[in-house]
């Protein structure tokens, strides 16, 4: 999962600081208009164009420039506000001879207008060349309209250059602030689902000891009513049928809980050698429950011992048997399959659900992605899986197609080849994508 900050939220900050500088930029035009009315006092006709236009360019800029915003967009005002300031400095500059403090406004406008838009330097280029063809066809100095054209272009090139670094520092620090918002709240998660494991294990404990006298009781019942030899008839249905059966049912809930128990364990798991199939009917228990609106078909081969992480094992093929039955609807088929291949171990959990797009497969096994609704996955499941299995020395595959389902390959060593010390970092208990 990507965290990018939206484009809203650029948009509002760029018009934010657009705001900032306009109120110092305005400023600085004033005292530039002050400055150049004082220089031509007395030359009348130059003061009443210096201020006549510096009122209409002052209301326009501040008042009338921001209210077409909304209107025709900030490229579109910014544009029509370039090209009226360029004609009132054009106007100005006929009537004081090119006063050299009128030319400040050239580069001044340049200096606080940038990175609105691509249009942005083809305007300040129009906006040059016009200014300076007016200046030179009506007797401005060369050197002085060559001196601040210079001054115009490179100060706009460095305030960019420095506008666009700000951008991008900015746009870093929102990334960096969601995505440690993010961790933080994948962290929460974490530490909820471990004290889930950690009470899961508890009730099953707590549910394991009644089941033991239960189990005694019955199968106690059940070898003394064998024994009696004067039965009725209804008795004997509870010796033949009814009893056993419910042995069996007790059997089948001590086998739950036991799983449920091993599973739940959080102590560091070494590599030992274990019954595979066996691992793999555990998982098939744990998972079931989220498997009962689906057909479940099993087609597993006798595997035999194998060597590794049994409850690490059976955490990746709950995964994704529960990944499997969320992805299928009511009436598919999750299919468990597992055969031998020389030294290898190959299974196969397919499904017949949604399947996937090209992009969800290419981040599939990326920490913190999924595409479940919030509360239903982490994003962790599928990374821990392919952490599982590399620590095993195997490799995982899936193939999928969107409306035909998916199916994840995973095929194992029977023998690792140099078992790692230390944890794979492999027990969290989420199943999820």
């Amino acid at each position: 999962m990507e965290t990018q900050p939206s484009v809203a939220s650029h948009v509002a900050d760029s018009e934010r600081v657009q705001r900032g500088i306009q109120g110092v930029a305005g400023m600085g035009a004033s005292v530039a208009n002050l400055a150049l009315l004082l220089s031509v006092w007395g030359q009348w006709s130059a003061v009443l164009a210096v201020a006549g236009v510096s009122v209409v360019l002052t209301l326009f800029n501040a008042v009338l420039a921001e209210r077409l915003v909304p209107r025709i967009g900030r490229a579109r005002a910014e544009a029509l506000r370039m090209g009226i300031n360029a004609t009132g400095i054009c106007l100005i500059g006929i009537h004081t001879r090119w006063h050299v403090l009128l030319w400040v406004f050239v580069p001044y406008n340049m200096l606080w207008y940038f990175g609105l838009d691509s249009w942005v330097r083809p305007r300040m280029a129009i906006y040059l060349v016009s200014i300076d063809g007016v200046a030179l066809a009506t007797g401005a100095e060369p050197a002085t309209v060559l001196s601040f054209s210079i001054i115009g272009i490179f100060g706009y090139l460095v305030s960019e250059k420095r506008g666009a670094l700000l951008t991008e520092k900015n746009l870093e620090l929102a990334r960096t602030h969601q995505e440690l918002q993010q961790l933080h709240q994948r962290a929460l998660e974490q530490e909820r689902l471990s004290s889930l494991g950690l009470m899961a294990a508890s009730v099953a404990h707590e549910i394991n000891n009644p089941m033991s006298y239960v189990t005694s009781n019955v199968d106690s019942l059940l070898q003394d009513m064998r024994d009696e030899p004067n039965l009725s008839a209804p008795m004997k249905e509870y010796v033949d049928d009814v009893l056993p059966a419910t042995l069996d049912g007790i059997k089948r809930v001590n086998s739950i809980v036991s799983d449920l128990r091993r599973f739940s364990r959080g102590d560091f798991e070494g590599y030992s050698s274990y019954d595979f199939n066996a691992e793999v009917r555990t998982a098939l228990r744990i998972a079931r429950i989220q498997l009962g609106h689906v057909r479940v078909e099993e087609a597993l081969e006798e595997v035999g011992p194998v060597v590794g992480r049994p409850r690490q094992i059976v955490q990746v093929l709950v995964n994704l048997l529960v990944n499997a039955g969320q992805a299928t609807p009511a009436g598919g088929v999750v299919r468990l399959a597992a055969r031998n291949e020389g030294a290898l171990v190959r299974v196969e959990v397919r499904d017949t659900g949604s399947g996937m797009s090209e992009e969800t497969k290419r981040h599939l096994f990326e920490p913190f992605f999924t595409t479940k609704p919030a509360g239903l996955g982490t994003g962790l499941g599928l990374s821990v899986v392919q952490g599982i299995i590399k620590a095993h020395g195997g490799r995982i595959e899936v193939e999928s197609e969107l409306g035909k389902g998916t199916c994840f390959t995973i095929e194992l060593p029977k023998v690792p080849a140099l078992p790692p010390e230390k944890g794979s970092g492999g027990d969290l208990r989420v199943a999820g994508h």
